[in-house]
Formats: C-alpha cells, sequence, structure tokens
C-alpha cells in the first residue's frame, strides 16, 4: 500500500514565517477591510501562513496553491479543524484570482526560473490595489528584490529581526506590459520519428530530454496491443514516443505534479496521440489496474528511495502477471536489494552513466 501522509503539524520554515508576520500586519492594518478579502499563498512547507492567515480572517477566502499532490497532501492531512475559508488547490497555475494580497516564500536553494514563474503568475492575478509579500531564506538577497524590481512596481523591503530572511512589499497600481513565456516546446527523436514535447519550469526535465528518458525509449521494444504505464511521466517524452511506434499500444501516464500532467497532454494533443491517456496522480491508481504489460519509471534518488518504493509498489499493482518493470536509475544498489523479495528475474545492464533494472511481476 501507499503511504498516506502523515498528519503533523510542523512549523512554518524561516521564510514563510517572515512573509506571514508582514501579511498578518498587512490585514491588521486594512482592519474591517480583510474580511471580504481573497488572498493566494504559496509555501514552503504545509501552508502554514495559509491556515494562519484563514484563521485570523475567518471571513477571508484564502487558496495555498500547490504544484504537486505529494505536498498538498500532507498539508491537508495536518490542518486539524481547518477554516472555512481555506482552500488547497493543486494546479499547473495559480487559480485565477483577483486576487488582494500574494504571500510567496522562496527558498535561496530553489529552481530560479520557477521562482520567476511563480511570481509573475502571482503578480499577474492580483487586483488593482493588491500586494505581493514575498520572502526569502537570505538576510544578504540581491536577487528576489531584483526580480520583484522588473514589475516596475516600488520595492520596500523587510528586514527580518533575526537576521536569516527578508522579505519584500509590492503594491500593484497597474498590469505590466512585459510579460514572459516561461514554458518552452523542443523537439526529439524516437527512432523514424519526430515528436514535440512541452516543457515548464518545475517539470522534470525542463527544456530537454534527460537522458534516463532517452535510455528508457533506447530499451524498449513494444508489441503491437501492449499496455504501458508510465509512472511519474514529467514532461511525457517516454509516453508520447512508445505512443507513437503503434497506433495500437495504449500508453497511461500520470504524475503527482499537475505541470507535468499538463504538458504531457499538451505534447500528446500537439503529436497527435490519441492512444496516450494521463492523469494526475499520487496514489499510484490506474485504470483497470493489473492489465499492464509493461511498467517504465525513472524515480527520483531523494527521499531516501521512499518515492521509488511507491513507484514500485504502484508497478505492482498495476502489471499483470508476468508483467514487465523496467526502470533507469543512477544507484541500483536499492533495487537489486528490494525487487527480488516480491519480483522474479531481477536484471542490471548498465549503458553509460545509468542503471537499467528489470524485473517481472511474480
Amino acid at each position: 500500500m501507499l503511504m498516506s501522509p502523515m498528519p503533523i503539524a510542523l512549523p512554518a520554515r524561516p521564510a514563510e514565517a517572515h512573509a506571514l508576520d508582514i501579511a498578518r500586519a498587512l490585514l491588521v492594518a486594512d482592519g474591517h477591510a480583510a474580511g471580504g478579502m481573497k488572498v493566494i499563498c504559496t509555501t514552503a512547507g504545509r501552508g502554514q501562513a495559509a491556515f494562519e492567515l484563514a484563521e485570523l480572517h475567518p471571513a477571508a477566502e484564502v487558496t495555498v496553491w500547490f504544484l504537486d499532490l505529494f505536498p498538498q497532501a500532507a498539508a491537508v492531512a495536518a490542518w486539524e479543524s481547518p477554516p472555512p475559508g481555506l482552500h488547497a488547490v493543486c494546479a499547473a497555475d495559480v487559480p485565477p484570482g483577483p486576487y488582494d494580497l500574494a504571500v510567496v516564500p522562496l527558498s535561496k536553494n530553489g529552481e530560479a526560473e520557477l521562482s520567476r514563474d511563480i511570481l509573475q503568475s502571482a503578480f499577474l492575478q492580483l487586483a488593482i490595489g493588491g500586494r505581493l509579500v514575498a520572502a526569502i531564506d537570505n538576510a544578504h538577497d540581491n536577487w528576489l528584490r531584483e526580480q520583484l524590481a522588473e514589475t516596475g512596481e516600488t520595492v520596500r523591503v523587510r528586514p527580518a529581526a533575526a537576521d536569516d530572511t527578508v522579505a519584500y512589499i509590492v503594491e500593484k497600481t497597474r498590469e505590466p506590459t512585459k510579460i514572459r513565456d516561461f514554458s518552452c516546446e523542443f523537439v526529439f527523436r524516437d527512432r523514424d520519428r519526430l515528436l514535440t514535447a512541452v516543457t515548464r519550469p518545475g517539470v522534470f526535465a525542463h527544456r530537454r530530454i534527460d537522458p534516463g528518458a532517452r535510455h528508457l525509449l533506447n530499451a524498449v521494444d513494444v508489441a503491437a496491443d501492449t499496455r504501458v504505464v508510465d509512472i511519474g511521466c514529467g514532461s511525457g517524452c517516454v509516453a508520447m514516443g512508445l505512443a507513437a511506434r503503434d497506433k495500437s499500444v495504449h500508453v497511461h501516464a500520470f504524475d503527482a505534479a499537475a505541470r507535468a500532467v499538463e504538458c504531457t497532454r499538451r505534447g500528446a494533443a500537439i503529436n497527435g496521440l490519441d492512444n496516450l491517456t494521463v492523469a494526475l496522480e499520487c496514489a499510484g491508481n490506474v485504470p483497470e489496474p493489473g492489465s499492464y504489460d509493461l511498467a517504465l519509471a525513472n524515480p527520483p534518488y531523494y527521499s531516501d528511495f521512499r518515492i521509488a518504493e511507491l513507484f514500485v509498489e504502484a508497478a505492482y499493482r498495476a502489471l499483470a502477471p508476468e508483467g514487465t518493470l523496467l526502470i533507469v536509475t543512477k544507484q541500483p544498489t536499492w533495487y537489486l536489494e528490494n525487487l527480488p523479495l516480491l519480483w522474479q528475474g531481477v536484471a542490471r545492464e548498465e549503458v553509460k552513466n545509468y542503471h537499467l533494472i528489470e524485473a517481472v511481476r511474480a
């Protein structure tokens, strides 16, 4: 069984706590007007800023936006008696506004292009007169301030007393004239066909086909009428490549990241792949479990292989008896030690700096 997120309430990380303090002060200063406000928040953890703002102003509508189902589920599980005005949304883009307040905590170690995209998206959804509160866990920050200055609005600085974060306030006085498109289309080849993939910041892998995905495509031959599941599909290059080889092959791809699902769907539409279906999914559920012939996965290496374990469990449920699991990884040891407990015919092939792990469902 896939493990559900534990309902553990955690303190906000420093940047989110600082942004919350600034946002709380702004709402208190607004007084009675805060009751009818619309607030959008991102989070570096479990939506703590959104939760506290919704508690402070029960009549306000507070939405916390997630790009991935896993942190959304963990946040919701940790909320005890959430305020009625609090909403958690997992979507590829900021839920449509207009908002009176946007609260965006960022990490100095975060992906720069994704941070720019989130800042721009939040600012665009503000009403005229709305304010953006952005904070970062770097007291000596210049980068975030420069990004906010590109809006053309006045940037007010709010350093933290603890000298470990800095926050900024930007009031939107007009619609921006310069809007950047962070999405990307690129072409890749699978055998005799050129395919177009769509990626966005936060999607694995942005602006390119990942080498691991390329190794998976090169390693797989699919017969007619094969049913394939692509677990953690990312931008969908593997799913699209296999679906393009034979119209009788059915490929079902899923990912917990909303943007990955959106990009894979767009890629399927661009390439005319009616035999590719896509779902936003974090529990590993698939249509008609136990009916697939082949499961493919390129799991991330972090979380002490817990995500890899979730991928393997999802594959086991999706595959028919004697169905094949094929994983690409740079760290094969965990798979070679654990797969033989439930799988047959576990084998490894090294390709350059990657390892292809094959196993058969008992």
